[in-house]
């Protein structure tokens, strides 16, 4: 599997808005993660399920 390499890019493709229920502390990972490469939330949460769903070792 390949790593995970989260980039900060331009926004493109028209987004849903949608909610989610998320552990705090995962939250506050997400938050320090994003703040260091300089991303936002949102888009590093979908970098992270986008490459989950892209390495799923059964895909459906």
């Amino acid at each position: 599997m390949k790593s995970f390499e989260p980039y900060k890019k331009p926004a493109a493709n028209e987004k849903i808005v949608t909610t989610i229920r998320i552990d705090e502390k995962t939250l506050n990972e997400i938050d320090n993660v994003a703040s260091k490469i300089n991303v936002s939330r949102n888009e590093l949460i979908n970098q992270c399920i986008k490459y989950a769903l892209e390495n799923l070792s059964k895909k459906k």
